[in-house]
């Protein structure tokens, strides 16, 4: 058996709440140990600069973005934000647990994902991270799969393959983080993509109306009315019927038909919105599920979880009945991969990204 290596794995992602922090003892194929996690949400000014570069790159030109010599001097702002941000939270971290990690997977903030482009952006700098904290890191995981024409995404597929073992029936691992991305599992046979919004424009439209965060519980979209014909145009996007593998980015969908709603209708809309295009989603698999293991912070909105259940004939459940941590499980993942890049083993499969053929990825940044 290869050596097992303790590895930090960081998980930034598109819902922009924070960092995930996950040790894993790996070897980037059976064995998989998890140890203490932790997470570090991000400060209120670095949360609106996110959202700020967001709003700005959704017009900007992906030739603008490929070099960072043309980068605007707001993104340069948001990567330095974020890099500080890693910087302070693994540095707490190993120092409140007294760890010393053989190396960090560290996946960065993606901040612009345009796989029709052959593009995506995951900004932190991950050299000033290594030599911050004192431990090599190994970053940008996506990039070598969109050189070869993959997707770039979703990368926890194999992990949540290795989690699930031998399966003789179908059965799907559901992230519900800012985007929803299923892995679907049956035997030998594996196919992943990302079904839609998750949690991103629901956390948006309710920052953007009140003074929450978030809907808490499903309970703004439990005691509103759904608009079904603002549903109806947002499920009409040509993205619902593109074959998979597929990916998006968070700024894909545009929610200006609901122009107008109150704050509970507006989240009512949204909540069925992401239900909706995961069913669909999941009718795009080889089979149905059997069984959905729903993991990411999605699986705590209640209202979410109770609209899903009442809408697929398969058993949903948490992935903690299958004993796994769901709010830190892509931070895990990136672990992992963290472990499979450092022997060459693939990251991605032309059934999870689209790739030609399975390829490996990341780029070591020593300390």
């Amino acid at each position: 058996m290869a050596e097992v290596k303790q590895i930090l794995g960081l998980m930034s992602g598109t819902s922009l709440d924070g960092i995930d922090l996950a040790m894993l003892a790996t070897n980037g194929e059976e064995h998989i140990e998890t140890g203490i996690a932790d997470c570090v949400p991000y400060k209120e000014a670095t949360r609106q600069k996110l959202r700020a570069v967001l709003t700005q790159l959704a017009d900007c030109p992906t030739s603008k973005l490929r070099r960072r010599a043309d980068w605007s001097a707001s993104l340069l702002q948001a990567e330095a934000l974020v890099t500080q941000a890693h910087i302070e939270a693994v540095a707490g971290f190993l120092a409140a647990n007294s760890l010393t990690p053989d190396i960090i997977g560290f996946h960065g903030q993606t901040i612009c994902h345009r796989p029709e482009a052959g593009f995506t952006l995951q900004i932190g700098d991950g050299a000033a991270l290594a030599r911050a904290v004192g431990v090599s890191v190994i970053g940008q995981f996506r990039l070598a799969d969109m050189a070869a024409g993959g997707q770039g995404a979703p990368l926890a597929p194999l992990f949540h393959a290795a989690l699930i073992g031998t399966s003789e029936v179908p059965v799907a691992v559901v992230n519900l983080g800012g985007i929803a991305n299923l892995t679907w599992i049956c035997g030998a046979e594996m196919l992943a993509f990302d079904s839609g919004p998750a949690n991103a424009l629901l956390d948006d439209w309710v920052a953007r109306h009140s003074q929450q965060a978030y809907d808490k519980d499903g309970k703004l979209a439990a005691r509103g009315r759904i608009d079904k014909a603002a549903l109806a145009k947002l499920m009409a996007h040509s993205y619902f019927t593109a074959p998979p593998p597929k990916s998006l980015d968070r700024l894909t969908f545009d929610i200006t038909a609901l122009a107008g709603l109150s704050l509970p209708d507006g989240a009512a809309t949204l909540t069925a919105f992401s239900v909706q295009s995961l069913v669909a989603g999941l009718s795009q698999c080889v089979a149905m599920p059997q069984k959905i293991v729903l993991c990411g912070g999605g699986r705590h909105n209640s209202h979410m979880v109770a609209s899903l259940s009442a809408a697929v004939a398969g058993d949903v459940i948490a992935c903690e009945a299958l004993g796994w941590h769901g709010d830190f499980l892509e931070a895990q993942a990136f672990a992992w991969l963290a472990a499979r890049s450092l022997r060459g083993l693939p990251l991605s499969l032309p059934t999870t990204t689209g790739v030609a053929e399975p390829v490996s990825g990341g780029q070591l940044f020593k300390f």
